[in-house]
C-alpha cells in the first residue's frame, strides 16, 4: 500500500465515521418523546386563531391527543374522551388535541360534531406537520399522558389506564 492509498483509506474512515455520527445525532434530535422525560413544548393555533402552548397547562395532568377528522378510530376516541374530560376537568385534567387535518373546515366541523370542549390546535400540514414529525407520529390516534410536572408518564394509555391514573393523581 503506497502513501496515497493510506491517505485515502484514512479519509474514507473519517468520512464513514462522520456519517455514522451524524445519523446518531439526527436520531437523537428527532427521537419520539419517551416516558420519563419532559414533554417538549408545543405552540400552535387553536380553533379561533390564538396561540396555545402546552406549557400553559403546567400544574395540570394533560393528555396530548394527536388525531384527525377523517380518522374513524380518532372520532370514536373523542366520544370516549368527552366522558373522561367531563368527569375530571374540574380536578386538574386537560386534553390538548392536536389535529393533523389538512382542511381547517373539516377539523372545525369535527370539533363541533364530537363536542370536544378541550383545547384544540392544528398544524394543517397533515403527516408533514412539524409537530407530528417532532413527536414521531406514525399512526392516529396517538396520545401522551403528561404529569402535573410536565413529565410523560404514558404513551397511548387505554381509557381505563387513563382513568386509573386520574383517580390516583387528580386533585
Amino acid at each position: 500500500m503506497n502513501k496515497q492509498d493510506v491517505t485515502n483509506s484514512i479519509s474514507m474512515k473519517k468520512y464513514i465515521g462522520t456519517g455514522f455520527g451524524m445519523l446518531f445525532f439526527c436520531g437523537i434530535c428527532f427521537a419520539q418523546p419517551v416516558v420519563g422525560k419532559l414533554a417538549p413544548e408545543i405552540s400552535l393555533k387553536d380553533s379561533i386563531g390564538n396561540i396555545a402552548n402546552l406549557s400553559d397547562f403546567k400544574g395540570k395532568i394533560v393528555l396530548i391527543d394527536f388525531w384527525a377528522s377523517w380518522c374513524v378510530p380518532c372520532r370514536r376516541s373523542n366520544k370516549e374522551l368527552v366522558r373522561v374530560y367531563q368527569k375530571y376537568k374540574e380536578k386538574g385534567f386537560e386534553i390538548f388535541g392536536i389535529s393533523l387535518d389538512t382542511k381547517e373546515a373539516d377539523w372545525k366541523k369535527a370539533i363541533i360534531a364530537d363536542k370536544t370542549k378541550w383545547i384544540q390546535v392544528t398544524e394543517p400540514a397533515g403527516w408533514e406537520a412539524p409537530v407530528g414529525l417532532a413527536w414521531g407520529i406514525e399512526q392516529l390516534p396517538t396520545s401522551y399522558l403528561v404529569s402535573k410536572d410536565g413529565v410523560i408518564v404514558s404513551i397511548n394509555p387505554t381509557k381505563s389506564q387513563l382513568e386509573k391514573y386520574l383517580k390516583r393523581s387528580a386533585r
